[in-house]
């Protein structure tokens, strides 16, 4: 471990005794080199290929002077947004301006733009002209083909296009920005690459071999079928093994995705997390008072990314794909080391995990042959028998890092798939979380309790959470230990009416349940559930799907779900009255 930040001035530069950078990556959050960050691990992975990078963190966008600060790279710009999408780092859900940020210095608020990287390209081109621009993270990923824009409520261009960027890279993206760097130093045309895990732009598809071309951007815009039809296509080409190339007209030319770049093997996870970061902050931001993002991941370790579960609301499946790629037990052990010798380090490793904790080392024999099964679920309606959990070598690894010196705890802090914890295959796992891994409150997320609501979600029935929570209930006996379970509900997602979200409040009201974890439904751009937000029907079945739009309804279901609120207590009553239950006024206090 070291101290030794890329360049970000160009005193940095000049210090290393270079006279210009070969990359340049620009980003909307405030310069951390931890692995929890996106910009920190592609700039470490271009670092060990030998290419000269530097980074401008939350460069002033109202002028293109700061873009200019390191001078003009040899090779590419690269853009981030950073670890979340402008808009939701912006604005809540009801799309009122957020006050604070936690990936920015301070928690200060407005450092980053609204569509942060349109903004950054455009001052890019203003300053550098005809500069190669790659695209990437979260918020490219997710807008790399045309797609509906809840917060403009309208369909909008793939962000290549708007951008006037010359490729985009999505998803995780180690493997395909070296590929792109490399590409440009044997001084290449971009435009022409093939490259997995990349977007291009091109004038004509009739000479590309296995391309499905999908209803165009104009289409789409005009006919809301045709968006169903072109999010169906697309999610049929998220299979490496399989995919195709995917082709959408944009006016007079294409938009043409590659297929998904291929899951890394554990070796080549391994690699990436265990580059030279220094696991800090900037110094430049000491004074402003630390960022609140970093502090939550600062002593984490991640295992493994990829998730199986699909969930409509969840745009996993578009960005890390539905393959579960884990790194090794020792490489994990070996970072859990590096954490353990740090000088602030107090003693607790705050979370190991992924997007979903206890799927570490889950694995299927298909997925390294031809992928995932298309039209099979791996976890729905119940776990797939040939879907593998690795929960023996999971505990194993827990009680090595418990073992190392320094070390007096080690906290699961990430969100767990209940449904997969509530089977008796389960039990020695979840008695090893309980006895020593949870901290005193454990995450799950059953999202709603009505199971027409939880099948639109694609999650599990009522029934399994009720399983779980039984389980868990005995296993807190057993280890004679008080630990509370964190439960995270969804407020308005398609399917619920406002009569599912009474339903929810008087299942919560007769298990004392109060819950604080309350997501109100922001339709994700690449999201089965943004999909039927903006059509009204499920893209693969053509059911209709409700939907509550109005501000109204979606605070009314909020606040029969979070009944204790006496801010809510009018919202209650008129709820009540809407849905003729005033009968029940005295069961939630009103």
């Amino acid at each position: 471990m070291r101290d030794n930040f890329l360049p970000i001035s160009a005193q940095d530069i000049k210090k290393r005794g270079w006279k210009e950078l070969d990359i340049i990556l620009i980003t909307g959050d405030a310069y951390v080199d931890h692995p929890s960050y996106g910009t920190a691990v592609i700039s470490r992975v271009l670092e060990r290929e030998g290419y000269k990078v530097g980074i401008i963190s939350q460069p002033n966008w109202r002028s293109k002077d700061d873009f200019a600060r390191l001078g003009r790279p040899r090779l590419f710009f690269g853009i981030t947004s950073g670890n979340t999408d402008s808009m939701v780092a912006n604005y809540t859900a009801n799309k009122k301006l957020r006050h604070g940020d936690d990936y920015s210095p301070g928690g200060r608020a407005g450092l980053r733009p609204d569509r942060a990287i349109l903004v950054y390209a455009n001052r890019v081109r203003e300053a550098f002209g005809d500069i190669t621009i790659v695209l990437g993270g979260i918020e490219a990923s997710l807008r790399r083909l045309a797609h509906y824009d809840y917060w403009d409520d309208c369909i909008r261009r793939s962000l290549l296009v708007d951008a006037k960027a010359d490729i985009l890279a999505y998803g995780m993206a180690e493997t395909q920005v070296v590929e792109i760097a490399r590409y440009l130093e044997g001084g290449r045309d971009i435009a022409m690459a093939s490259i997995r895990g990349t977007v291009t732009i091109g004038k004509e598809v009739e000479k590309l071999s296995d391309c499905v071309e999908i209803p165009s951007f104009e289409d789409i815009k005009a006919d809301k079928e045709k968006f169903n039809q072109a999010f169906k296509m697309i999610y049929r080409e998220m299979n490496p093994f399989a995919a195709k190339k995917v082709a959408q007209r944009h006016a007079d030319r294409f938009v043409i995705q590659q297929p998904p770049a291929l899951p890394l093997e554990a070796e080549q996870l391994d690699k990436i997390y265990e580059l030279p970061y220094s696991r800090k902050c900037h110094p430049v931001y000491a004074a402003a008072g630390g960022l609140k993002g970093f502090e939550t991941v600062k002593f984490s370790i991640i295992s493994h990314r990829g998730c199986c579960g699909e969930c409509s609301f969840c745009s996993l499946y578009f960005h890390q794909g539905r393959i579960v790629q884990s790194r090794s037990p020792a490489s994990i052990v070996k970072e859990a080391r590096i954490l353990a010798e740090q000088s602030d380090f107090k003693g607790t490793i705050s979370d190991i995990g992924g997007p979903t904790a206890n799927l570490y080392r889950a694995s299927c024999n298909v997925w390294g042959k031809r992928g995932f099964c298309e039209n099979k679920n791996c976890l729905l309606p119940t776990k797939c028998k040939d879907l593998n959990l690795g929960y023996q070598q999971t505990t194993a690894l827990y009680r090595m890092i418990r073992q190392i010196p320094k070390v007096k705890h080690l906290f699961v802090g990430s969100g767990f798939r209940y449904d997969l914890l509530a089977d008796q295959s389960a039990e020695n796992y979840l008695e090893e979380l309980c006895r020593f891994h949870i901290s005193g409150q454990m995450k799950v997320a059953p999202e709603h309790a009505v199971d027409s609501v939880l099948k639109v979600m694609n999650k599990s029935d009522s029934g399994s959470y009720e399983r779980f929570a039984a389980a868990f209930g005995k296993m807190n006996a057993k280890v004679k230990k008080e630990l509370y379970l964190v439960r995270y509900f969804i407020v308005a997602h398609p399917g619920a009416r406002l009569e599912d979200a009474l339903k929810l409040g008087l299942y919560l009201i007769r298990r004392h349940i109060y819950p604080e974890q309350i997501q109100d439904f922001i339709p994700l751009p690449m999201t089965l559930a943004g999909c039927m937000y903006y059509t009204g029907k499920d893209p693969f079945t053509g059911q209709l799907v409700y939907t509550a739009k109005t501000f109204r309804e979606r605070q009314m279901q909020r606040a029969l779900i979070q009944y204790k609120n006496p801010s809510n207590k009018k919202l209650i009553r008129q709820a009540l009255r809407e849905l003729k239950a005033e009968h029940l006024r005295k069961l939630f206090q009103v």
